[in-house]
């Protein structure tokens, strides 16, 4: 963005309007994409909010050797998700984030990384990773010997 752009940017704000956190959810790839996550008896469920995106904008992975979920995409980097044809058209506003985002998750040791789902419906991606038992600790009695 240029300085003219941002200064313009900046008059044409109303002080009613103002809001303090905007331009720092614009350039936070954690606000822009806020997910919840939750953990049932069988699984753990994550739930983002990513509007105007489709199943196609987004990629669900688990890296690092199965320790991390990775939920990414990418909203476009034009106004309006770069759909607006007109090359003559001048934006008064643009508040609704774009570009990309990346959220990572660390991973508890019970969950089953080989039995992920996921969905995505009216803009609300949802992650099921199935959960295994806890591994009980092993108890081993070690029989204590007669010195002779």
């Amino acid at each position: 963005m240029s300085i003219s752009n941002l200064v313009e940017s900046f008059n044409n704000m109303s002080i009613d309007n103002w809001d303090p956190f905007y331009w720092a959810a614009q350039a936070c790839p954690v606000l822009n994409a806020p997910v919840d996550w939750k953990e049932t008896p069988e699984a753990h469920v994550f739930t983002a909010d990513l509007p105007g995106l489709t199943k196609e904008d987004v990629k669900v992975e688990v890296v690092d050797d199965g320790s991390v979920l990775q939920i990414s995409g990418d909203r476009g980097a034009k106004p309006g998700g770069g759909q607006d044809g007109d090359k003559e058209a001048k934006w008064h506003r643009v508040e609704r984030s774009r570009g990309k985002f990346i959220r990572r998750f660390r991973l508890p040791e019970n969950a089953k990384t080989d039995e992920v789902k996921a969905s995505m419906e009216n803009g609300v991606l949802k992650v099921i990773i199935a959960k295994q038992e806890p591994k009980k600790p092993e108890i081993k009695v070690i029989p204590i010997e007669d010195k002779q």
